[in-house]
């Protein structure tokens, strides 16, 4: 497969995704692109996914993993991620869910918001929903308990900082990371109903099949 992976970020994505196809990865933060680049040798080139530099219809499968969040204008995003998939090829998008978990690590993240299934779902036309689920569902209640305990107890005099800076510590890490992968097994077999992220996979409308479908 052609594969388009938006937001490479520091390349973890980018190395998952070569086991799938030949991989094309976009980063808009230089930095990022300079440590792909450099430490990992991957080739990642800079850009932005409001204005992508590809032409029309030209992968078969486009991601977007935890980008579009990032983007005032969430809509014209999508818009590109569907307009350089090809038609009945795929587009994956992951965003952080739920507006009640709102914290200073969406703050630091420059994150415009977090969704509900809906709002994300309003953004996608030309084609099909494949399946939309949240996850991350089993570290949803400590998740939330936390983030609320922070705001209200978060002394006014200190600056944001991510969940991710008291996360370091291997044995914290592995725990958490244990939880996280027990989920696998359940979302092969539904979708959950909520959870600290939410993913949807949509297939682009293919005109010709179509063409041919109102035809019969």
């Amino acid at each position: 497969m052609q594969i388009l992976n938006v937001g490479a970020a520091t390349g973890a994505s980018t190395e998952m995704l070569q086991g799938f196809g030949k991989v094309s990865s976009l980063e808009y933060d230089q930095p990022c692109v300079d440590f792909c680049r450099d430490v990992l040798k991957l080739d990642v080139i800079q850009g932005s996914i409001t204005s992508l530099p590809y032409a029309d219809a030209c992968f078969d499968l486009v991601c977007a993993f935890d980008v579009v969040e990032h983007v005032e204008d969430d809509q014209k995003a999508v818009d590109e991620l569907l307009r350089v998939c090809k038609p009945g090829g795929i587009v994956y998008v992951t965003v952080p869910a739920f507006m009640s978990l709102w914290s200073d690590h969406d703050v630091v993240n420059l994150h415009y918001r977090r969704y509900r299934k809906a709002r994300l779902l309003a953004l996608f036309s030309q084609g099909n929903l494949r399946r939309t689920t949240y996850f991350n569902t089993l570290l949803f209640p400590p998740i939330w308990l936390a983030r609320r305990l922070g705001g209200w107890l978060k002394p006014r005099d200190t600056s944001p900082k991510p969940d991710n800076e008291w996360m370091q510590h291997p044995i914290t890490n592995f725990l958490f990371g244990f939880i996280f992968s027990m989920e696998r097994p359940l979302l092969r077999l539904l979708n959950m109903p909520f959870g600290v992220s939410l993913a949807v996979i949509w297939r682009k409308e293919d005109k010709k099949i179509l063409k041919v479908a109102n035809e019969r």
